[in-house]
């Protein structure tokens, strides 16, 4: 995988941690900096283990499936790909009383939701095994961006709101299924 392949991985993966961070901002009164930066760490720690427990997974039964592994990787990013978009396409959007909300979340609700919106990370790290990739590279590339784009969502949830936060998780599905299909074409019609 390359290096715009890595980057684009890693902006997909990101996606649902920063839709899902903008709603944790927007429920927030009045979010800072320092609780954006947290809940950005949290995410990115996260979001940079599950593809290496994945790919390490995926590893353990690369050599009973290596005919199939560019069909495998195909089909679970582009299944997982149009699950985000389903998801930010049905995402209702909620309003809260201002007044009510919190100053900050607790480490382990952040925790939960990080591990929640990193399940795709997991998937996708199985599908990795069965390619030619830096494992680590792409993880720490996927966590950076995480935290990026979560630190950033925090920052945005106030005063974006949760529509940019589907719109992200939609791009991000596209991206995914663009990816399995590149991988698909490179194996099937080597250049």
């Amino acid at each position: 995988m390359n290096l715009l392949s890595t980057f684009m991985l890693a902006f997909a993966m990101s996606t649902d941690a920063f839709a899902a961070s903008i709603g944790k901002g927007a429920a927030l009164h009045r979010p800072c900096l320092r609780e954006a930066l947290r809940t950005g760490l949290i995410f990115g720690v996260i979001e940079a283990l599950t593809p290496l427990l994945g790919w390490a997974i995926g590893l353990a039964a690369a050599r009973y499936v290596a005919r199939w592994d560019h069909w495998i990787a195909f089909s679970l990013l582009g299944v997982l790909g149009l699950r985000m978009i389903y998801s930010g396409l049905a995402r209702a959007r909620a309003d809260d009383d201002p007044a009510a909300r919190p100053g900050r979340h607790s480490f382990w609700v952040l925790a939960l939701t990080a591990f929640a919106t990193s399940i795709d990370a997991l998937t996708v790290g199985v599908g990795l095994a069965f390619v030619d990739v830096d494992i680590l590279r792409t993880a720490v590339a996927i966590g950076t961006a995480t935290m990026i784009m979560a630190t950033t969502g925090i920052m945005l949830g106030r005063m974006l709101g949760s529509r940019i936060g589907r719109g992200a998780e939609i791009g991000g599905g596209v991206m995914l299924i663009g990816i399995g299909a590149t991988i698909l074409a490179q194996h099937l019609h080597p250049f």
